[in-house]
């Protein structure tokens, strides 16, 4: 008679087949519980099991947040979009800048576009195909409980079989055991008793033969993952250290780039309301930028620094006493005899002497050439420890990012040091020279120097 088929490939027997396997593993989980029957335990392999369940938890809910993420960034580009068709539709073709506010426009839904693809790419794909061999471990880990049960219930089914077998040992093959014995007839008793005894060792050689199918299933998926658990804990580090590598490059980037892009806008908008007649406003050299740093200045034409003039040649407050003696020399005193007390001097001309020398004093008071009087410079009214050409110091308000060889990184509140151009002709309109005061209190002759705008500095 054919077994019933009732479909996907079970059959009637295989269905019995698995309940009964179900109704033996929780008999002997009940008998575990009882105590009556012994339970294997793999301490390391539990420990490892925690290990795994936590690894997919903290996976899964980092999947969720990513996907969060990227469904803000998708809003976020949206509405960036929109309010950017906003602009250039309200943008008229004769306002100043027109071509490039409609660049700008699409460079910055290209950016958004570009920089959600890289995060789907490199940070989501690699997450799923990451949580995608948790499932599989997961259904073997339940698998290997299964047969463990099956393994223990083997054990306890072989152990029961010899203890049976030790109690067959001590009876009597000539006294009947059973009705049916007692029913056959004497001379076929003997061949009745020998026929329970075969049948007892086939029943011991079957719970043998089961305890060693079980322990090899068990065996096999247990040796594969005592080898998987750990070698899949440790592998989470260098997993995150990627993910999260991925999203803050990408994210530094976009940012960096959409900045500049902003800048651009800001600096047409700017030059759109100094250029509009009905503005009523007059241009200026310095505008407060809310919500940011100055705009970085930017001057094709190279202007000379604004160097300081050169000290006036003043007069000094006080002259020097040796100058004025040196004034009265013997063909400015007038010629007094001492010797003929008798003779009347001639006040007249002493009058007109001494007028001389007062006038010789004013003019050359007013005469007097810078190299007789000591110049106020720069030097000599600086420390020492300056580097060469030193005019000021200045404080960073904002942080600049240097965008070439030649320009100075800085961060908000460091002090930097202004000294002259090594060629004036360099310098362009609204950038000045400096070294970073740490640096030239370590480094000194070595110390970095480079271009940096004014206007991201404050003067001390």
């Amino acid at each position: 008679m054919a077994e019933l088929n009732l479909g996907k490939g079970l059959t009637a027997g295989k269905v019995a087949s698995n309940v009964q396997k179900k109704l033996t593993r929780a008999q002997e989980k009940v008998l575990q519980k009882l105590g009556k029957a012994d339970e294997t335990k793999d301490i390391a392999f539990e420990e490892g099991v925690i290990n795994f369940n936590k690894q997919y938890a903290e996976g899964s809910k980092l999947q969720r947040d990513l996907r969060a993420y990227l469904e803000a960034v998708k809003a976020m580009h949206e509405s960036s979009r929109n309010v950017q068709a906003c602009l250039a539709d309200m943008y008229e073709p004769d306002w100043y800048g027109k071509n490039e506010v409609d660049s700008i426009v699409e460079d910055c839904d290209v950016l958004w576009t570009d920089y959600h693809q890289k995060l789907v790419d490199h940070a989501l794909i690699s997450m799923d195909t990451y949580l995608g061999q948790f499932p599989d471990i997961k259904a073997r880990i339940a698998k290997r409980d299964r047969k463990l049960v099956d393994y223990d219930s083997a054990r306890h089914n072989y152990a029961t079989t010899h203890k049976t077998k030790k109690k067959d040992g001590a009876i009597k093959i000539t006294k009947p055991s059973s009705l049916l014995e007692r029913a056959t007839p004497g001379w076929a008793q003997g061949i009745l008793s020998a026929h329970n005894v075969a049948q007892s060792s086939l029943s011991r050689s079957q719970a043998e033969e089961e305890l060693e199918r079980a322990q090899k299933v068990f065996e096999e998926i247990n040796i594969d993952l005592q080898e998987e658990l750990p070698s899949l804990w440790n592998s989470r580090v260098g997993f995150y250290v990627s993910t999260f590598q991925s999203l803050a490059g990408f994210e530094e980037k976009f940012h960096k780039e959409i900045g500049r892009l902003d800048q651009d806008l800001y600096d047409i908008l700017e030059k759109l309301e100094e250029t509009d007649p009905t503005s009523g406003k007059e241009a200026s050299n310095h505008t407060l930028r809310p919500g940011g740093p100055p705009p970085i200045p930017k001057s094709p034409s190279k202007l000379k620094p604004a160097v300081p003039p050169p000290p006036k040649v003043t007069p000094s407050k006080e002259l020097k006493t040796e100058n004025i003696i040196n004034l009265f020399d013997a063909a400015a005193t007038p010629d007094i005899s001492v010797t003929s007390p008798t003779e009347p001097a001639n006040w007249d001309s002493w009058g007109e002497s001494a007028a001389a020398p007062a006038a010789t004093v004013e003019e050359a008071a007013t005469e007097e050439t810078p190299e007789e009087v000591p110049e106020p410079t720069e030097k000599a009214s600086e420390p020492a420890d300056m580097p060469p050409g030193f005019q000021f110091k200045v404080q960073v308000m904002h942080d600049y990012a240097a965008n070439d060889t030649d320009e100075l990184e800085m961060k908000a509140g460091d002090v930097v040091l202004v000294i002259l151009f090594d060629n004036p002709e360099e310098q362009d309109d609204g950038w000045l020279m400096g070294i970073k005061e740490n640096d030239w209190q370590q480094d000194k002759e070595n110390a970095v120097k480079g271009v940096f705008p004014e206007n991201f500095t404050q003067r001390l």
